[in-house]
């Protein structure tokens, strides 16, 4: 007769869960000095004798259903189970005693929160002292290389480092510091070598963002082939001679930041359009990538261009437009602020001065004289080089009029300026370069045979520079090759 075996008992999930949960205890019994779980209430569950000893606790009081902050004070263990996220190192305190512990949510099978377990995985921190210490030399010196980097992408001015009191300055001082209060766009207008750069910059140091980098970019200095790796970033074999790497455009580098766009008005139509897509969307797709990257940017544009005009004329967006002239500031050129130039003059001198370790030189009031007399095309940019080049040529402790013969248009000192009438037979400056200018538009077109980008390329500017000179000087509705043969 053949005796049937009993079945084996069936192990249901539930069992086996259940087994898990006690292997596990005893396993963090075993291996670690303190060990304690808490429900999604945080209330006290498990602790193992370790724990309690160390806590000092009666082992007749019940320990379990309690808060856990009622039997370990300040337990940060209830912020694990709120936050769902877990503490993997950290240093607390039990009775005096330092110990690292770690803290780790608890999950069901639908990713809820069910609780958390709490560990001690070291008890003598006095043992751990010199690996704590190397820690915080490195976390000291990454502090140190953030600084220092982002010291080098700092603002290197100040509001108070645009030279000048005349009415024009101080408004434009007063919108400056309004603008750096906002995170809104701004838009510099202004002549080359008005100080828009300066003014960038100190708009970024006076704003929440000047702990932040501030990126700066010329658009017009970089070839388009290149501009929009330099602004975007490009993936790795994006382009001949890309390297093996991510690199990072302007916009990441400047990421919680500013970002200087720089010459605006001379960015080509195509990238316009992808410039104005990131400004929308606060993301930026790096050239040969498919995913896109998020980055919290200010910008601050600049352009010595008519941006209104050129949205006329087709050669800017007008969407672009709209969405950087949130804060326009109109900075004057310098002959609308000739009372500023003492001002200017001491400054730049005496900034020579320090950056070459020679004295401070000074301009005479017959000096100053005859530099108002000038149109300064260039601006502050062209009057630090004309007193350059007098502080060069010259021992003297003070620049008089005559300092400055063969460095102004007149090469002449005030005393020996002519009469009224021969200076009414002089030409003004102005007219005579705009006349060289249209010759030499039409003498381009010729050689071109009327192609206009070929005569831009030949002349050495960009077609919306072309563009505009064509309607500056009334040749953009026209053929100006067969007006000129007329």
């Amino acid at each position: 007769m053949v005796t049937k075996r009993p079945p084996h008992p069936v192990t249901t999930e539930a069992s086996l869960r259940s087994q898990a949960a006690r292997t596990l205890l005893k396993l963090f019994d075993s291996l670690y000095e303190g060990a304690v779980a808490i429900d999604r209430e945080a209330r006290i569950v498990w602790m193992n004798d370790k724990y309690r000893a160390l806590l000092g606790w009666n082992g007749t009081e019940p320990i379990e259903g309690r808060p856990v902050e009622e039997v370990i004070p300040d337990s940060l263990m209830r912020r694990v189970v709120d936050t769902g996220r877990a503490d993997l190192l950290d240093v607390f305190t039990v009775n005096k005693r330092q110990m690292v512990v770690s803290r780790i949510p608890l999950f069901d099978e639908r990713g809820k929160v069910t609780g958390a377990l709490g560990i001690i995985l070291y008890d003598r921190l006095q043992a751990l002292k010199p690996l704590v210490s190397k820690f915080q030399r490195m976390h000291e010196d990454l502090a140190r290389a953030r600084r220092e980097l982002a010291a080098g992408r700092g603002a290197k001015y100040s509001i108070s480092q645009f030279v000048g009191q005349s009415g024009r300055v101080r408004e434009l001082k007063e919108q400056a510091m309004r603008a750096a209060e906002r995170d809104s766009t701004v838009l510099l207008l202004g002549e080359t070598g008005t100080g828009k750069e300066l003014l960038a910059h100190a708009i970024h140091a006076a704003s929440p963002r000047a702990s932040r980098p501030l990126v700066g970019i010329n658009t017009a200095a970089i070839p388009e082939s290149l501009l929009e790796g330099e602004l975007f970033g490009a993936a790795p074999g994006a382009y001949t001679g890309a390297g093996p790497k991510d690199r990072p455009g302007k916009f990441q580098l400047a990421d919680g930041g500013t970002l200087f766009l720089d010459e605006v008005g001379d960015m080509p139509l195509t990238l316009q359009a992808k410039l104005l897509r990131v400004l929308q969307e606060r993301e930026v797709e790096p050239l040969g990538s498919n995913r896109l990257i998020p980055v919290d940017v200010r910008v601050i544009a600049a352009t010595s261009r008519d941006l209104r005009r050129m949205v006329e004329q087709g050669s800017f967006r007008a969407d672009l437009y709209y969405r950087l002239n949130v804060l326009p500031l109109v900075i004057p050129p310098l002959r609308e602020r000739l009372s500023d130039l003492p001002a200017l003059c001491a400054a730049i001198l005496e900034g020579m001065a320090l950056s070459a370790g020679g004295r401070i030189r000074e301009v005479s009031a017959s000096a100053i004289a005859r530099l108002a007399r000038h149109d300064w095309p260039g601006n502050v940019r062209e009057l630090k080089n004309i007193l350059e080049q007098a502080v060069a040529a010259t021992e003297a402790a003070t620049l008089g009029s005559g300092h400055f013969d063969g460095l102004l248009p007149d090469g002449r000192a005030i005393q020996d300026l002519p009469s009224p009438e021969g200076v009414a037979a002089v030409r003004p400056l102005r007219e005579v370069m705009a006349e060289a200018e249209r010759a030499a538009i039409l003498s381009a077109l010729d050689a071109a045979g009327g192609v206009r980008a070929h005569a831009a390329r030949a002349l050495g500017i960009s077609r919306a520079q072309f563009y505009e000179k064509l309607s500056a000087h009334g040749l953009l509705s026209e053929n100006p090759v067969r007006q000129r043969a007329v």
